[in-house]
Parts: C-alpha cells; structure tokens; sequence
C-alpha cells in the first residue's frame, strides 16, 4: 500500500541501491578469501600446485555459470525478496564451510591435524592434495550456487526501481561493490589468515551475509507496496509506462527455449563470454602473480598495498554508468545507441595491458596500475552490458537473461582459470619462453595479451548482433 504523500520526490530506490551495493561486496569479498590465503597459506598445508588451485576456481566458475543460468529463472518466479534471500543465505554458507576442510581432510586421511598435513613427505602429499582439494570444490560448488543469485537478482530489483534511462548509474554503483570487496579484502583477510588463521577469514566473511540478510527483510519492499516510496518517486520510477508484470496476471513468461532464438540472447551472451573471464583472471591470479613474480607474499605489506591501489584505480568505473546519459544529453542519441559507444570507449583501455609485463621489469607498480585501469573499464563495461540486457528483455524475462549473461561469464571464468593453472605449471616445469620471458612471467603474459584484446572483440560481435536497438518481442 502506498502511504507516502506526494510533494518533493523521496529517493528510497537509493536506499535499495546501497543495498545492493552492500550485498555485491560481500559477494566478492567471500569469493576472494580462497584467492588471498591459497598461495601463503592453504597450499602449504594441503600441498598445492598451481593446477590444484586452477581446477578448484574453474570447477567455482562452472558451478557458477550453471547455477546463473537457474537462478535468473528462479528470480523471475519467486520474486527479488525471497530470491536474494536464498541466495545470500547459501553463499554465506558456503563461505563458512571452507573452514573445515582441513578438519576434513585429516579425518578422512586418518592424520592428527594440521601438524602432519604440513609435514607429509612423497605420496601422501599427492592424496592430501587431491582430498583436500575436493572438499574445497564442495565448498566453492555451494558457494557459487549461491553467489549466482546475486547479479540476476540485483538487475532485476534495479528494473523495479529505476527507469530504463537511469538503470545503467545504478548497476554502475551497485557493481562498484566487487571493486569494494575487492579492494578491502587484501587489506584484512592476509592479517586474519596470519594472526588468527586461514580457517577465521573464511568464518569472519562468510558471516557478513547473515547479518546482511537481517536487513533485507526490513528494507526490501516493491515501489509500489512502499510507504517510503512517495507518489512522485513511483511515478519516477514507472515513467516508461510499463505496466508491471506481477499486475498482468495474463502475462506469460519468456519460454526459455525461445531466448535461443533471439539474436540479442546472442550477442550479449558472446560479448559476456569473451570478456568476463578477464576480470575473473585478475580477481582470482593477482595475489599469485605478486607472490610468483615478485616474490611478494599476500601479507607482506607492499604485496597488501599493491591490491588495494589496483582495485582503487578500478573504483573509477562507477562514472561509466554515467557516460552512456552523457552522451544521450550531449548528443540526442538513441540511449542503445550511445550506450554502444560509450562501451567501445571502455573496450580502448585494456589494451594497456600488452605492456603490463614488460614495464613490470622496471616496477611492479606498472603492472599493477594498468591492470587497475583495465579492471575500471572492464566493471564500466560489464554494468553496460547488464543494462543492455535488462533494456532489450520485457521486465518478467530479465531475471532468466542476466542469469543467461551470468552463466557465459561463468564459463569464461571456468576456462581462464583452468587454463592459466596448467599453463603456470607448465610454464614453470619448462622454463618456456614467449616475447622475452621465461618461466612463469611467460605464461603469465600469454593471458595478459589475451585480456587486452577480449573486450574489442567482445563490442564487435555485440555490435554483429545488434547493430540497433530492437526490443525483444515474446
């Protein structure tokens, strides 16, 4: 029921917003404990290699991209309340059990405790290295379950509360929090890892889901069902005229087989796919690349600083929600249409990266800040990407379309790091060479290359597919 009086508009879609905003930090930052405590931490307990830990992030990111392509259709159906509900409740859960896989594998192993974890000698390294491992792939499979409701789901609560003109500012801001969580996650989870455990920084994130859970029931109501939502905001917010489709109870949703014949399905699952494995490489290998080629440890305090300026730097993305309204108020441009160029913009920056790892031979900082650079375009590019989708797709089909985009970012992800931990393995037993470099830096700059040319061809085949605008039809 909606109790506000009309006047001066309220601006409660903001709240939601912060929201939002709130819920994606927490999502990154639980991801990002295994990438911050494997290398210094996990792997010399559990005698890792870098395949070990490319299998577990690539099995993360399958699970991921399969689990999107279910809760975007499950967000459609249950609605955004309950959707989130579950879903932060599972990812929160699943962060909390990465903390006794090593109790686990002692106990499968018949081992005391972590005493004789670190100190086995020959085979018995190779089967604690494998149990290990797949109880941690357990506990990413839960985790990534539940992380995969979180992006369907805030598209489609930001289509409740925002106009489709203003829709990429908001998923700008709300998608900052995987720079946020990003960003204070190397500063905390190494101190925690060292001073209390591996096992606490994985209890003391995974518990920040809870507590976010408690607010949601409070805040979260739709617009219309309100009472901080005044007359004027909702009027704000449905100025495109559409009638929402929980009101329409004659609508039938999108058939999923249907989404496989739209060109726009198509061209936002490529352009999603060629270039979200990217950020994934960065979000999941940096700590690693730090420590390999610089021999800087995750809580070595310039290894820590290092982090949180490249993931500062990629703070910057939140005004590339703004440029797509810019170019429209400067330009008169169809808003699909200057968001496509406003995205090609973004595709120019991580061509930088082609000279991350040569420049790195001067200083580390080099690297870290072109990286930092193409990380901002990329989270510019990425909440684009999502605004596109939810303005070609009617409001009940957006949930099952994000988790569509989610699920090719998924499988991006899933082959970079499956791919990358071989090749570092690879790299390193051979000493092979590439443009320069030998051993590891070598393998690392095989991928770098890669992530500088993925978003140019990302915007090319989105541009094949849908070179105008076209709203899709059911």
């Amino acid at each position: 029921m909606q109790n506000n009086a009309s006047g001066k508009m309220t601006n409660y879609r903001w709240v939601i917003c912060g929201m939002l905003f709130l819920a994606t930090t927490i999502n990154y930052m639980d991801r990002q404990v295994l990438s911050l405590t494997w290398k210094d931490f996990i792997a010399p307990e559990f005698h890792w290699t870098d395949a070990d830990y490319g299998r577990i992030a690539a099995i993360f990111s399958i699970v991921y991209a399969i689990g999107n392509l279910f809760s975007g259709r499950f967000m459609d159906w249950i609605g955004t309340k309950k959707g989130y509900l579950w879903a932060i409740g599972i990812w929160s859960l699943g962060a909390c059990m990465h903390a006794f896989c090593g109790v686990a594998t002692s106990a499968w192993l018949g081992l005391e405790g972590k005493e004789d974890l670190i100190n086995a000698v020959g085979t018995s390294t190779v089967a604690i290295a494998s149990v290990s491992a797949w109880f941690f792939i357990i506990c990413r499979i839960v985790l990534g379950l539940g992380e995969s409701g979180n992006f369907p789901c805030a598209i489609k609560v930001t289509a409740e509360y925002f106009p489709k003109k203003d829709r990429a500012f908001p998923t700008s801001i709300f998608n900052s929090g995987s720079t946020i969580g990003a960003l204070i996650a190397p500063i905390c989870i190494p101190l925690i890892a060292k001073f209390y455990g591996w096992e606490m920084a994985f209890i003391i994130i995974g518990a920040l889901g809870f507590i976010w859970l408690g607010f949601w029931v409070f805040i979260y109501k739709k617009p219309e069902e309100c009472a901080s939502v005044n007359k004027a905001e909702l009027e704000y917010i449905q100025q495109d005229n559409e009638i929402i489709e929980e009101e329409k109870p004659n609508e039938k949703p999108i058939p999923f087989h249907k989404f496989l014949s739209f060109p726009q399905t198509w061209g936002i699952f490529l352009a999603k796919f060629i270039t979200d494995g990217v950020w994934w490489f960065f979000l999941f290998w940096t700590p690693a690349y730090i420590s390999d080629v610089y021999n800087l440890k995750s809580d070595n305090p310039t290894a820590m600083m290092l982090i949180f300026v490249l993931y500062a730097i990629t703070m910057l993305s939140i005004y590339g929600g703004k440029l797509p309204t810019i170019i429209v108020e400067k330009t008169g441009l169809h808003p699909y249409d200057a968001r496509l160029k406003a995205m090609f913009i973004f595709t120019l920056f991580p061509l930088l990266t082609l000279f991350a790892q040569p420049l790195g031979s001067y200083s580390y900082w080099f690297p870290i800040i072109l990286i930092g650079l193409a990380g901002a375009a990329h989270q510019s590019w990425s909440a684009n990407l999502f605004s596109v989708g939810s303005d070609l797709f009617p409001k009940n089909a957006i949930g099952t379309m994000t988790g569509i985009n989610g699920m090719a970012g998924g499988i991006s992800s899933f082959l970079i790091n499956w791919i990358s931990g071989y090749l570092f393995d690879y790299a390193d037993k051979t000493q092979m060479h590439f443009l320069g470099f030998q051993g590891k830096p070598a393998g690392y700059f095989i991928i770098f290359c890669y992530c500088a040319v993925a978003y140019l061809l990302g915007w090319l085949v989105l541009k094949a597919f849908v070179p105008k605008y076209k709203a899709v039809q059911a």
